[in-house]
This record gives structure tokens, C-alpha cells and sequence, in this order.
């Protein structure tokens, strides 16, 4: 791919796949998994279906998890990689039943990819379901009351089968907001139904709408790295040529999305790829079996060059880049508030001494915290939380500003998905 292509930013806009880009206002809703809950739509993403007696067989060829373990109604996050042990898609595996698994995520296309151009008594088909995500404090108390049971004893990454509002709910506890959560899946013919059965559910317990807006701060705040946002899929070189012809000739609308912006500049697009060690995934990666991408990859686990981090951004540097606004003279870019949402990856240079040691992604401002942060994969070495560094902000060719940042643990909200609800 030319890079000059790479950098031709879309027009901005707040996605529309959450729904509106707010309900309230996205501070209110930005709250909300700290205080009550909220209720946010997923149901854009892929899911497809996979069935027959190679379906673990063709996961684990393809995946860096082990299945040896991966019980009926279990869910993993999983992940692909190419040779080169760089990601090209993750996403959620949920295992129906001794030979039937759903996929949820880009990783899908892949998959079945796989499948097509391999040996394997397995049938795929694409499936549509709603992905309704309730996460906060009283996520489990509004999902209790939605579907007239307990749910106490679902373990974290485990599936809970019930009925909302007339329909067959899976009930995945998972949490990507870094709190209590819950992913509630079922057929997309019945979705408003059973949304407008969890807001009914939710009103005493203060659920909120979660807009476009506020959609990714719990993944800054919780340390969720998001294809596009923070890396580019591996699907460009020449050794993906012809996934890339299928891939784009498929979903052309996904594929013209692959844009970059921001301070950082690479001699090529393998620059913005990323592998699952340095995003934080490392002990997903199972060295129990061969799959793509393994030898590359048992090399990065035993010395990583790179881990994520958070970085907190200097108040008062970033406070200017706004002033230049109202300043005589050219203006720094603008930081949108609470970040960018204009699917494509915003990645700036990090320095320390003058050297760049990272690159940072997923800039965004936390109301809860009332600081702006941002992702990082950092050099190990100036990992140390507490390390000061330097962000340059601004697109090449435009005026850049210096921010002063922290480095500051990855997740830098508690991590409370494993809370005992037995309690709560």
C-alpha cells in the first residue's frame, strides 16, 4: 500500500454503529461504569458460525491460544497472527456446544479463509446476532432483572444461557470496561425487544445509553488495544496478497478504513503493526501447538522489546494546544473531545532524550480521571511507571507541540471484571 494513501485522513464524523453519538451527554456517560452501568451496542460487529469435528483443530492451527482446554459455553479471546507473529485480527470465540464454535470480530473473514484454502471437516456460515454489552457496578443486578434469574454462578469468561424478554440470551460475563459486565447475544430479528427489556430493567439502577462519543474511553481507561485504533491489521504484505484481494472484494467498506494520522512516520506500513506481546496479550500466546506465527512469536515472549503502557499527558501542555485556537497564527491540530472517532489510527512519536522510544495511540480525555491519556507500546526499558516522556502532537507538516507525559501502568483504571457478584 503507497504510505502517501495511508495518510489521506477520512472526513471526521462520530460513527453512528453505537447509535447516537450521545444520550445524555458523553461526561454523564463516561461515569457510568464507574457509578451505575450502561448499556452499549455491539451489534455491528462479524460473528460467524463454525461447525464439525476439526473446529478445534482449525482454531488452534490458526490462533496463538491453546484449546486444549475450552469447555462447552466458555468464551477465549483469540487472537491471529501472520509468520511474522503480527496480528492480523482478534476477537471472541464462544464454544456452543462439543463441535460447534461463534466467532465474533474480523478475525471471522480470516478463519474461514483458513478454512476454505485448507483441509478441514468443518462448515462456516456467516450468522446475525445482536451483542447488547451492560457493564458497571449494577450491571448484574439490571441483567438479573431483565431475565428473572441468578447469574451468580457464571464464572468470568464463561456464558449463562437465559431468556430475555421471549428470546434465547447467551449472558457472557466479560467486562471491557474493566468493571463487572455482561455481552448478551441472540438473534438480531428480536434485538429491540430485548434492549428495551434491559433499559426497563436498568432504570433503578441508573443505566445510561452509551453513545459513539464516550464508546472507547473504558478500553483507554481499561487498556483494551482496538485494530485501527491502535494497530494496523497484517494484512498488506506480499505474503497476504491474495487475502487482501478476497478481504477487500468481501467488505470493501472495512477495508477503505485503513488510515493513519498523527506525528508518527514509518519507512513502511509494518510500522504501525503491532504483535499480541507488546499490546499486553502475551500470555495468550500458548506455546502447546504450532500455528501461524510461532516461532516469532516464542522469540518475543522470552525477550519482548516493547509493553504497553498508559501515558499521562501534561494538563497544562495540552491545555495550550486548545489556546492556539484563539491565538494569533497557525493553530496545533485539534485534539477532539473525548477523542478521535474517525476510524482510523491517530499514532504519535514518543521521545525520551530526543530519541524515540514508543509510539502512542487512543488519545483520549477521562472526565472520571480529569486527565487525557493515551495507550503506548514502549521501548522495556523506559517502561518504569513514573519514566517522564515526551509526545510530539501534530501531523507531519503542521505545526507540533511537545507534551510532557508519565508513563503510568496499563490498565490505569482498577481492574474490577473479576469482582465477586456473589457480594454485590
Amino acid at each position: 500500500m503507497n504510505m502517501h494513501d495511508l495518510r489521506r485522513t477520512p472526513p471526521g464524523y462520530f460513527t453512528s454503529r453505537w447509535g447516537q453519538p450521545e444520550y445524555t451527554d458523553w461526561q454523564d456517560e463516561s461515569l457510568s461504569w464507574k457509578e451505575t452501568c450502561y448499556i452499549g451496542d455491539w451489534s455491528f460487529l462479524w460473528e460467524r458460525r463454525f461447525k464439525g469435528p476439526d473446529v478445534l483443530k482449525l482454531l488452534s492451527d490458526v490462533s496463538v491460544n491453546s484449546f486444549e482446554k475450552f469447555a462447552v459455553n466458555q468464551s477465549k479471546h483469540v487472537i491471529h497472527t501472520t509468520e511474522a507473529g503480527k496480528i492480523i485480527a482478534e476477537g471472541i470465540a464462544t464454544r456452543l456446544s462439543d463441535d460447534e464454535v461463534m466467532l465474533f470480530g474480523r478475525g471471522t473473514f480470516w478463519v474461514d479463509y483458513k478454512l476454505r484454502h485448507g483441509n478441514y471437516k468443518v462448515i462456516s456460515k456467516p450468522d446475525d446476532w445482536f451483542n447488547f454489552q451492560v457493564s458497571g457496578p449494577t450491571a448484574i443486578h439490571v441483567v438479573e432483572k431483565a431475565c428473572g434469574q441468578s447469574l451468580r454462578d457464571v464464572k468470568f469468561m464463561h456464558n449463562g444461557r437465559v431468556q430475555i424478554a421471549g428470546c434465547d440470551v447467551l449472558a457472557l460475563r466479560q467486562g471491557m470496561a474493566g468493571e463487572i459486565g455482561y455481552e448478551l447475544q441472540g438473534d438480531i430479528a428480536k434485538s429491540q425487544e430485548v434492549y428495551q427489556a434491559i433499559m426497563e430493567a436498568g432504570k433503578e439502577f441508573g443505566i445510561r445509553q452509551l453513545g459513539g462519543r464516550t464508546a472507547f474511553i473504558n478500553h483507554l481507561e481499561a487498556c483494551f488495544p482496538t485494530i485501527v485504533t491502535d494497530y494496523l491489521p497484517a494484512i498488506f504484505g506480499e505474503d497476504m496478497k491474495d487475502y487482501l484481494t478476497e478481504f477487500k472484494s468481501a467488505m470493501p467498506a472495512f477495508a477503505s478504513t485503513f488510515n493513519v494520522a498523527g506525528s508518527f512516520e514509518g519507512g513502511d506500513i509494518s510500522d504501525w503493526y503491532r504483535n499480541p506481546v507488546e499490546l499486553g496479550w502475551g500470555k495468550r500466546v500458548v506455546l502447546d501447538h504450532d500455528f501461524i506465527g510461532r516461532e516469532a512469536l516464542e522469540k518475543e515472549v522470552v525477550a519482548p522489546k516493547r509493553t504497553i503502557r498508559t501515558l499521562v499527558w501534561n494538563a497544562e501542555d495540552v491545555a495550550d494546544v486548545y489556546a492556539s485556537l484563539f491565538r494569533g497564527g497557525p493553530s496545533y491540530d485539534f485534539m477532539e473531545m473525548p477523542r478521535d472517532q474517525r476510524g482510523f489510527m491517530y499514532a504519535d512519536k514518543v521521545l525520551k532524550d530526543g530519541q524515540i522510544v514508543g509510539v502512542t495511540t487512543s488519545r483520549g480525555y477521562s472526565y472520571s480521571f480529569r486527565k487525557m491519556l493515551s495507550l503506548c507500546t514502549i521501548d522495556v526499558q523506559h517502561a518504569e511507571p513514573g519514566t517522564e516522556v515526551t509526545v510530539v502532537w501534530g501531523n507531519p507538516g503542521h505545526p507540533q507541540k511537545q507534551i510532557r507525559a508519565i508513563v503510568a501502568p496499563a490498565p490505569y483504571k482498577q481492574d474490577n471484571r473479576r469482582a465477586d457478584v456473589a457480594v454485590v
